[in-house]
């Protein structure tokens, strides 16, 4: 079954993921952000999420986690949880 490992940052506003993507785009340390602005619990470990298989996060995740580009900043991505920016560091099949 095919893993991946992946961090985020979750806010609750487009607007908001729309500034800090940028802001990593422009340099600032994702890790960083994630500490500092993550409404998500994993935000105090940079939004490190770990490794995981297909189906064990939503569905709007899996779509870019096992499909998109590695080590490429994606969103902002609508959940019920907020807004995410997403970044995939390693996929296996």
């Amino acid at each position: 079954m095919a893993r991946a490992s992946a961090r985020h940052i979750l806010v609750e506003t487009e607007e908001q993921c729309e500034d800090l993507k940028k802001q990593i785009a422009g340099g600032t340390d994702f890790a960083e952000v994630a500490k500092e602005h993550s409404k998500c619990p994993s935000g105090k470990s940079g939004g490190d999420l770990g490794e995981f298989g297909q189906g064990q996060m939503v569905p709007e995740f899996d779509k870019v986690v096992f499909n998109d580009d590695l080590n490429v900043v994606h969103g902002p991505i609508k959940t019920q949880f907020g807004f995410h920016l997403l970044e995939t560091t390693s996929r296996t099949d």
